[in-house]
């Protein structure tokens, strides 16, 4: 399960505790700001409050980039200095996951955060022709009345005061440009990784094109396959989620988890359910509620032999639960218990 930290989230550890199958969390230092070095500390001290709930710290999502890092600023290395310290503080802590995305601007874009579905839960959704009608600088007010007073990640109030500017950042970054800032960021890290066994775990773009007219690459086989190419270690490895990659209905996600074997380093399964190509919805993780086929893609994993974590991503409000959109307990820890079940029928069908 995703957990955000005591001084956060609703959820707490002694629930997650109590969901049968779940052995771990991953987790953040939320209030660590993008380019800011984290201390072996502070990482000692999330571990450890961890540990005391009976569960273990699976990860890290997210060791957030510094937007000087995605556009290739002049200050670049600065951060990027900043960012091999802390990976470093976190492999001497004995921390070898690191979710993290090269997203400029938003870290993710939805136009709805409650819409409420036919049996009453509320889901986090999408609509283009919302996104085509708004001014970038007022996304965040488009969203704010429904975040449960919940800081959402990606949408700190601080950094999206400062929208236009970092749209200004990107004036001159395509794909290909990003493309290049991505390569020297990994080729810069890869060492500390490989002395410390850090698996960096770069997650999708979500949605899976541009929003507002910034670039997007990690968005489909083709453009993850090349990321696999141009910085080829095992370390450099992809966070698989099915939401993300699902937004665009031509992503093949069976066959595009086959295509990664080995370089899968987590797992995201959720689920989606589309409206129209360009209007979806967050679902229940059950297959019938949405528009995926669940079973396939954790068979998919299970036969690419895939060992990491795998946690349940968005899941509804339900029951009248309030806390931050997509990261209530009920509905999560529904969608644990049905992955978990998904994975022991692949594996007994698998041993038959």
């Amino acid at each position: 399960m995703r957990w955000y930290g005591s001084a956060y989230d609703t959820v707490t550890l002694a629930q997650i505790r109590q969901i049968p199958g779940v052995t771990g969390v991953i987790s953040t230092l939320y209030d660590a700001a993008p380019g800011e070095v984290w201390s072996r500390e502070r990482i000692r001290a999330l571990k450890e409050e961890i540990a005391q709930s009976g569960l273990h710290l699976s990860g890290i999502e997210s060791v957030n980039v510094h937007e000087a890092i995605k556009a290739g600023s002049p200050d670049r290395d600065r951060y990027i200095d900043n960012y091999i310290e802390t990976l470093r503080n976190l492999g001497q802590e004995d921390i070898h996951l690191v979710c993290y995305n090269f997203m400029p601007v938003f870290d993710w874009t939805r136009t709805e955060l409650a819409r409420v579905r036919p049996d009453g839960s509320t889901v986090l959704a999408y609509t283009q022709d919302a996104v085509d009608a708004l001014d970038p600088e007022k996304m965040f007010d488009s969203i704010a009345g429904d975040t449960n007073g919940a800081v959402m990640p990606g949408w700190e109030p601080e950094r999206m005061a400062h929208v236009k500017e970092l749209f200004e950042m990107y004036r001159d970054v395509d794909d290909e440009r990003l493309f290049a800032n991505l390569q020297y960021f990994l080729e810069r890290i890869m060492p500390v990784c490989n002395r410390y066994d850090i698996r960096m775990a770069i997650h999708p773009d979500d949605p899976a094109w541009s929003v507002f007219g910034l670039p997007r690459i990690i968005i489909n086989k083709e453009n993850i396959l090349r990321m696999m190419k141009m910085v080829d270690d095992p370390h450099n490895g992809v966070t698989f989620c099915s939401g993300s990659y699902g937004t665009n209905p031509e992503n093949d996600l069976p066959d595009m988890i086959r295509s990664l074997k080995g370089r899968i380093h987590f797992a995201h399964v959720r689920n989606l359910k589309f409206i129209t190509p360009s209007n979806f919805e967050e679902a229940a993780h059950l297959s019938s509620d949405g528009s995926f086929d669940m079973y396939e893609i954790v068979k998919a994993l299970y036969e690419i032999g895939f060992d990491g974590p795998i946690r349940p991503d968005h899941g509804r409000m339900i029951w009248g639960e309030t806390a931050m959109p997509g990261y209530g307990l009920y509905d999560r820890a529904l969608g644990a218990a049905y992955i978990n079940g998904l994975w022991e029928a692949v594996e007994k069908a698998g041993k038959s």
